[in-house]
């Protein structure tokens, strides 16, 4: 950075003959990519440069500003030195006035620049210094920054003069510090693109004469040397961890924070504070750390004297990079890979951008960085592989992989969906064998990117509801570990989860969701052995479905957008207006039993298209599925804390996230009185925005014009689709009288068909009940119906087998009063009622007479009635002629006790996004 060397003693005292001119000639003095799209806003707003002064060429390459500005026939001068030890060069000097410059320009130079050039233009000389100055003075600002552990950072444009970035100011802006920024984040996400804008912007006050002049405070002020002073760069192991984790990622990702491990130097970087349990792994000794540090599966963990954890992720050991999980062990060699004739394509792309940064010939050898190039370059590589490609890479790609044909290999891969090579996160696995295939999954909780014990050591026990065995133990979470979840959340949210692009974000989805596919087998089988969902089932509708919801919200991912607005003008000045989408943050999910995995999906799929990160409880009886979603969210890509799951109780894991004072917004599905202890916890807490998906009684009516088989083969679906344990189930169902008793024949033949078993053989239709709590309601429903007076026609009890089996059931003569014409059952318990004349308005009211409001139906010919059913029916979703048709694309949710707000299509999202109103006037 900067650095002006006393030459005489001339400060000014003001900035006179200031004038209303729009454009300026200006002179810029500087180097980077930085400065030379400095240069090219100025051009666009109207100033004219004059003369653009930078360094000399490195071997064959010529700084981005001199390239930038002998395209545009610019006048450039590359100098070597603008002075002789405290005496300017007269040749420079003289090459310098003679481009006639009314400003000079500084936004990046490393050089030292005479007082006769900074005092001689008509306007004098602005710069750019990383840091809030006073403070951070000197040519490393912004790595100190991050090493004192600053929680504000920024910028200054100052007047330059004859100190140490002691000039008046000019502008400042500043943004917070998030706890794992490194130099290059800081950098990408604040200090490139708004010292940028705010260099032309200074700029422009200069010519319009509005430029403050404002000396600057000593209080506060500092100046830290240069960090490549290698003595500077050595870890200090008796410092506190979070101290070290400051250091390290001020030094990250140039030149590096470097310390010995066994006996060999090493550079460290990635830094992050590690929260979770502790991994197994190798062990290696670290410098003077009383404690062993781990290689393990996602970096180096190393535990601090005071006993603060640290993660280290890349190191670079002899000058070369490698991920911190592989060291101590034998290099790898990436895969060859066939490249597809869209892939070929891509190559002499890359090769020309190569060859355009590093200025000379690229071979399939050649090293990125060996041949010259350094930080400002990785990230115009990044930037142009995404303008002439359409790819998202990160930093640490090419830091990682250097070499052109690794780069390209790497680049390949990326294109077609895969993140970093071989991801997978460690545990302790559940291994069985069933369904002809090995099962793995996890028996923790997933909290920032890791499974762990849950703080309590309480365990639930998972029952397979096709024989009551136990499949396993799994951990149970408690309020502490929700706590840990939501600070991962934030974090995740407030660093990369944000920093990505949505169409980023959008790609990852569509990755879980290839992956999803990948083991589908898997997980229906899972799905089956948990919830007693019978597999082919599962297949379709359990997982089949999961798998098109992500893909449904990964193609909304970048389409999310506000409007503008016209508003009455503010004369004689205008106004403009516009809204923005933007989501919430940490968002609270709780999912039921019957649909595991889909409920997950339906839910935390719109959630993060939206942007948010997710705590998650899935319900206690049929976790499993929602820990193989967490193992695969890993391989996806998914930074750590966007997802959290955490099986556990409602009484303390669901209350917890509902009263957590940082979850923004809860989703929930499951009973209408959980529902209301979830709206007071919420109203209580911090009136976090809640949508709710309920219980249901949902009627069917079917009128005597009806298709009868067809009427009888949905009805059926409608009550015993994954065995009645169904939220739109067709709790009730009307039958016009002149077709009740056929109706009826008829139901009572197909369910005697029904084949009850095992969900896993491929011919069964009706698997076993979820638990066993449930089973007893069932049977317990039954009876209170048929004391009620209700007759039963079929089913109505246990199975005399092990497991939850119950068989399907119906009643008929169900009358309003009773229990089982109220209330929801949840299960395959069909009750019928006659209606005798063709007063729809009649039994539309009798319909409309429950509490709840979630789905509805009608069966006719006569499209009159099926619409005036449709528009007098108090329910969130109306089917007419068919029954459980469900779509990613179709908004769904209840109405009255039902709920609100609604899962799928377009309107889900907004179940996750805020809308804030912008007004501008002008």
């Amino acid at each position: 950075m900067l650095m002006l060397k006393k030459f005489f003693k001339c400060r000014p005292t003001s900035r006179f003959g200031l004038t209303n001119q729009r454009d300026l000639n200006v002179a810029i003095i500087g180097q980077s990519s930085f400065a030379a799209e400095v240069y090219k806003l100025l051009l666009k707003n109207g100033h004219r440069v004059v003369g653009v002064f930078t360094i000399l060429d490195k071997g064959n390459r010529q700084d981005p500003l001199a390239a930038v500005a002998s395209e545009n026939n610019t006048p450039v001068f590359k100098i070597k030195s603008w002075r002789k030890g405290e005496i300017a060069l007269p040749e420079i000097v003289a090459q310098y006035k003679q481009v006639d410059a009314e400003l000079n320009v500084l936004p990046f130079c490393s050089q030292f620049i005479p007082m006769e050039v900074i005092e001689h233009p008509k306007h004098k000389s602005i710069c750019y210094h990383p840091s809030i100055l006073p403070k951070h003075r000197g040519v490393s600002a912004i790595n100190w920054t991050l090493m004192n552990g600053d929680k504000e950072a920024g910028f200054s444009i100052f007047w330059a003069d004859d100190g140490l970035d002691t000039g008046p100011i000019l502008s400042q802006k500043s943004c917070a510090v998030l706890p794992d920024d490194t130099v290059d984040s800081l950098y990408n996400r604040f200090l490139y693109p708004e010292g940028i804008k705010s260099m032309a912007e200074a700029v422009d006050m200069v010519a319009n004469g509005t430029a403050p002049v404002i000396p600057q405070s000593t209080e506060g002020s500092s100046f830290e040397p240069s960090v490549r002073k290698k003595a500077l760069q050595k870890i200090d192991w008796s410092r506190s961890g979070v101290d070290i984790h400051n250091f390290i990622r001020g030094l990250d990702s140039s030149p590096g924070a470097s310390t010995i491990i066994d006996k060999t130097e090493v550079k460290l970087y990635k830094s992050s504070i590690w929260t979770n349990e502790t991994p197994t792994g190798d062990h290696v000794t670290v410098d003077t750390i009383q404690f062993p540090a781990i290689v393990h599966n996602n970096g180096l963990l190393i535990t601090c004297n005071d006993g603060i954890k640290i993660n280290i992720e890349r190191l670079s050991v002899d000058g070369k990079m490698m991920a911190a999980s592989n060291y101590g062990k034998a290099d790898t060699v990436q895969e060859t890979i066939d490249y597809t004739d869209q892939e070929k394509a891509y190559i002499p792309v890359v090769e020309s951008i190569w060859k355009n940064i590093l200025n000379m010939e690229v071979g399939k050898d050649t090293h990125f960085f060996q041949s010259g190039a350094g930080s400002m370059d990785v990230v115009r590589l990044i930037e142009e592989i995404k303008d002439k490609l359409k790819l998202t890479l990160k930093n640490d790609d090419v830091y990682m992989y250097p070499v052109f044909s690794d780069f390209c290999n790497t680049l390949v891969k990326r294109s077609r969906g895969s993140t970093d090579d071989n991801i997978r996160v460690e545990y302790d696995p559940v291994v069985i064998e069933v369904n002809n295939m090995k099962l793995q999954f996890a028996k923790q909780l997933f909290i920032n990117g890791q499974f762990v014990d849950s703080e309590s050591g309480k365990t639930l026990e998972c029952i397979n509801p096709a024989d009551e065995s136990v499949i396993c133990s799994i951990q149970c979470a408690s309020e502490a570990d929700v706590d840990q979840a939501v600070i991962a959340a934030s974090r995740a949210f407030e660093g990369e989860w944000s920093e990505m692009s949505p169409r980023d974000r959008g790609a990852i989805l569509y990755k879980i969701a290839d992956l999803l596919d990948k083991n589908r087998e898997e997980l229906a089988t899972i799905e089956s052995i948990d919830s007693g969902a019978v597999y082919t089932l599962a297949l379709k509708t359990h997982i089949g479905m999961s798998i098109d919801v992500w893909k449904y919200f990964a193609g909304w991912a970048d389409k999310i957008h506000g409007q503008t607005i016209p508003i009455s003008h503010a004369r004689p000045n205008r106004n403009l207006t516009f809204t923005k989408k933007e989501p919430y943050g940490v968002c609270g999910i709780i999912t039921p039993w019957n649909y595991p995995l889909m409920m997950l999906s339906w839910k935390m799929a719109a959630c993060l298209a939206a942007g948010n990160t997710v705590v998650m409880k899935p319900t206690e009886v049929s976790p499993l599925t929602a820990l193989k979603f967490a193992e695969l969210s890993v391989e996806a890509g998914f930074p750590a804390g966007v997802i959290n799951i955490l099986p556990g109780l409602g009484s303390e894991a669901g209350r917890a996230i509902a009263e957590h004072p940082d979850i923004r917004k809860v989703g929930f599905t499951g009973s209408t009185a959980t529902g209301h202890a979830i709206m007071k916890a919420s109203a209580e807490s911090n009136l976090k925005k809640v949508s709710l998906e309920l219980g249901g009684k949902s009627p069917l009516i079917i009128l005597d014009d009806c298709d009868l088989d067809k009427s009888v083969r949905m009805s059926m679906g409608g009550v015993f689709f994954n065995k009645g344990e169904n939220c739109i189930a067709a709790g009730r169902v009307f039958v016009e009288s002149s077709i009740h008793d056929k109706f009826i024949d008829k139901v009572v033949e197909e369910v005697k068909k029904i084949k009850i078993g095992n969900p896993l053989e491929r011919d069964t239709h009706h698997g076993p009940q979820n638990h066993k709590a449930h089973l007893d309601k069932l049977i317990n429903y039954c009876k209170k119906a048929k004391n009620e007076g209700a007759e039963l026609k079929i089913g109505g009890k246990r199975l005399d087998r092990p497991g939850y089996y119950f068989e399907p059931t119906v009643f008929t003569g169900v009358e309003d009063h009773m229990f089982i014409a109220q209330e929801e059952s949840f299960g395959p318990i069909m009750a019928v009622t006659k209606f005798s004349s063709s007063d729809l308005d009649a039994v539309i009211k009798r319909a409309n007479s429950t509490d709840y409001g979630l789905s509805s139906g009608i069966f006719t010919k006569d499209i009159s009635k099926a619409l005036r059913f449709a528009e007098k029916i108090d329910a969130g979703t109306v089917f007419i002629n068919t029954y459980n048709k469900t779509d990613v694309a179709a908004p769904f949710g209840g109405f009255k006790k039902s709920g609100f707000g609604k899962d799928l299509g377009e309107e889900a999202l907004n179940e996750y996004l805020k809308t804030k109103c912008i007004t501008v006037e002008y």
